[in-house]
C-alpha cells in the first residue's frame, strides 16, 4: 500500500504523473540493485496490474542458451496465466510471448489504465533470444498507439537498460517517455525506515549505520530491534553466516555479466579517497582512453558506485573518479580478502584508529551526499552555487579543501569535515592549519569571493581560545 512507502516523494510524483497523462507511457525506473525500485512500483499502485512479471535470474539458472530461453519464456507464460491467459503451452519465442500479452491486454477493461510491469527487464534478454527485436515490435506497433496503457520496466543491470533503452539507436530509440532514477535512501529517510522498523537510534547511531549501509533498504532491513548498531554490523557481516556476508559478489554478479572486471575496477578506485583520473586508471590496466574504458566508468557512475568530479581551477579534462557507494567502500576497507575473522569484530574495535580513519572519510561522503542540507542550513538554497573539492598543485604545500562551496553571492564557502563523537575543540595546530589552507586556496587559485570557514561535524563547535576562524557551523543534525 502507498502508506508503506517511506520517503520517495519526488519518485512518487512522477509516478502519479505519468498515470494520469492521459497517453501511452513507457517509463524506466532504474538504480542500484537493492535500493527498492520494485518495492516502490508495486506498492505504489497497490498491486493493481494489468499484467506484472519478474523475469528469472540469470545466475541462478543453466549456462545452455536454449533451455535458459525455455525456462524465461515458461516463466512469463505463467504470468500470462495467471492475468487470464488461455493458452496451454509456452510461447515458442518472444515475438509470439509479445503477442499473447498484447491479446491479454486488448481483451481487459479499458476503462481505466492498464498498468504493466515487467520487472528485471534485462534479464531477459538471454544470447540470441531475440527478445529486444520482439519487445520493440511489440511497443511500436502495438503499445505506443494505446493511450490507456502504461508500460513500466525496471532493471538493476544499468548497462543494458543504458544501451538498449535510454541511449538505444535502434528501434528503441526515443521510445522511452520517462524515467525514474531511484537512488538510496537520504539520512532523514533511514531515519524514517528504521523507525519503521520499531529500531529508534540517535542521530550519531543513523549516521554510523548510514556509513556501513549507505541508505540501501534491502541491507537496512537485516537491522533488529534491541540491538546496537555495533551488534547488528557484527551480525550482519562479521558473524559466520551473517546475512550481508557474500552480499559483494552477488551484488556485482547480478550487475555486470563481466562481473569480475568491474570488481577490479572499483577495488582500484577504493585505493585513494580523492579517486584517479582517467588516465591513471587507463594505465593501470594498461588501455586506451577510449570506449571501452568509457563504457565501464560511465556504468559505475550510472549505478551510483562512482562519482566523477573535478577539483575546483583544475582543467575540465583533468576529470576524477572515485568510489561513493558506502557499502563497497565499506567492504574493501573490512571484508576484502577476509581481513578478520573475528565474529565480535565491531564491538571490540570500536575506538581502534581504523574505524576512526574509516568514519572521517566516510563522513565526507555523507556530506556530499547532503550538500543541499549543508547549503539549507547555510541559508544559501535559493543561490546558485557549485560544489567541488580542491587540491594545491604546489607539492611542497600540504592543502586540501573537503568541500568548497562557490556562491553566486560572492562568498566561497571552505568547508571542513570532522566526525567526532563530543564537540570538536579546535586547538592551535588545527587552527593553524585551517588558516594556512586557506591563505593558499587563496593565493594559488586567486579567488577573488569572500572566503568564509565552516566546520561540518557532528556534535558542534566547542568553546576554545582558538576558533574564531570558523564562521559557520553544521551539525549532522541539520544533515536529517
Amino acid at each position: 500500500m502507498k502508506e508503506n512507502i517511506i520517503g520517495r516523494a519526488r519518485e512518487t510524483e512522477q509516478l502519479q504523473a505519468i498515470y494520469n497523462s492521459g497517453n501511452a507511457e513507457f517509463t524506466v525506473v532504474y538504480g542500484r540493485r537493492r535500493v527498492g525500485k520494485t518495492f516502490l512500483v508495486r506498492e505504489y499502485f497497490e498491486k493493481d496490474f494489468a499484467f506484472y512479471h519478474t523475469a528469472l535470474s540469470p545466475f541462478e539458472l543453466t549456462d545452455n542458451e536454449e533451455l535458459l530461453l525455455s525456462q524465461q519464456l515458461q516463466s512469463f507464460h505463467s504470468s500470462l496465466k495467471l492475468y487470464g491467459d488461455y493458452h496451454d503451452n509456452s510461447p515458442k519465442n518472444w515475438i509470439e510471448a509479445f503477442d499473447w500479452l498484447r491479446d491479454l491486454l486488448i481483451r481487459k477493461s479499458r476503462k481505466k489504465r492498464l498498468v504493466v510491469f515487467i520487472d528485471e527487464l534485462p534479464w531477459l534478454d538471454t544470447p540470441r533470444s531475440g527478445f529486444v527485436t520482439a519487445f520493440e515490435h511489440f511497443w511500436n506497433g502495438w503499445g505506443a498507439g494505446q493511450k490507456k496503457l502504461l508500460l513500466i520496466v525496471c532493471g538493476s543491470a544499468t548497462s543494458w537498460i543504458s544501451d538498449q533503452l535510454l541511449n538505444n539507436t535502434g528501434g528503441l530509440y526515443g521510445r522511452t517517455t520517462k524515467e525514474i532514477s531511484v537512488s538510496p535512501f537520504t539520512l532523514k529517510e533511514t531515519e524514517q525506515f528504521l523507525k519503521s522498523k520499531g529500531i529508534v537510534y540517535n542521530h550519531y547511531d543513523i549516521l554510523e549505520t548510514y556509513m556501513v549501509m549507505g541508505g540501501i533498504p534491502y541491507y537496512l532491513s537485516y537491522m533488529e530491534k534491541g540491538m546496537s548498531v555495533a551488534q547488528n554490523i557484527d551480525n550482519i557481516f562479521f558473524k559466520k553466516g551473517g546475512k550481508l556476508e557474500n552480499e559483494f559478489i552477488r551484488l556485482f554478479s547480478s550487475l555486470f555479466v563481466d562481473y569480475e572486471r568491474y570488481i577490479s575496477f572499483v577495488r582500484f578506485l577504493s585505493q585513494k579517497r580523492k579517486g584517479f583520473t582517467r588516465k591513471e586508471i587507463a594505465e593501470h590496466f594498461n588501455m586506451t582512453s577510449g570506449g571501452g574504458l568509457s563504457k565501464i566508468l560511465q556504468t559505475l557512475c550510472a549505478s551510483d558506485f562512482v562519482m566523477p568530479y573535478v577539483n575546483f581551477d583544475h582543467s575540465s579534462r583533468e576529470v576524477y573518479y572515485k568510489l561513493t557507494d558506502f557499502f563497497s567502500l565499506f567492504y574493501f576497507y573490512f571484508i576484502d580478502n577476509r581481513k578478520t575473522l573475528n565474529p565480535s569484530f565491531w564491538q571490540e574495535n570500536s575506538n581502534s584508529p581504523s574505524l576512526k580513519s574509516w568514519r572521517g572519510f566516510s563522513f565526507e561522503e555523507v556530506c556530499f551526499m547532503h550538500q543541499d542540507k549543508i547549503k539549507a542550513a547555510l541559508g544559501i538554497s535559493g543561490i546558485h552555487t557549485e560544489v567541488s573539492s580542491w587540491m594545491t598543485k604546489n607539492k611542497e604545500e600540504n592543502a586540501q579543501i573537503d568541500m568548497l562551496i562557490v556562491r553566486d553571492d560572492r562568498i566561497v564557502n571552505i568547508c571542513e569535515m570532522k566526525f567526532h563523537s563530543t564537540e570538536v575543540a579546535i586547538d592551535k595546530d588545527m587552527d593553524k592549519n585551517l588558516r594556512n589552507k586557506m591563505d593558499v586556496f587563496m593565493t594559488e587559485t586567486k579567488c577573488k569571493k569572500t572566503p568564509q570557514i565552516v566546520l561540518v561535524t557532528t556534535y558542534g563547535l566547542k568553546q576554545s581560545l582558538y576558533g574564531s576562524v570558523v564562521q559557520k557551523v553544521v551539525t549532522m543534525d541539520d544533515l536529517f
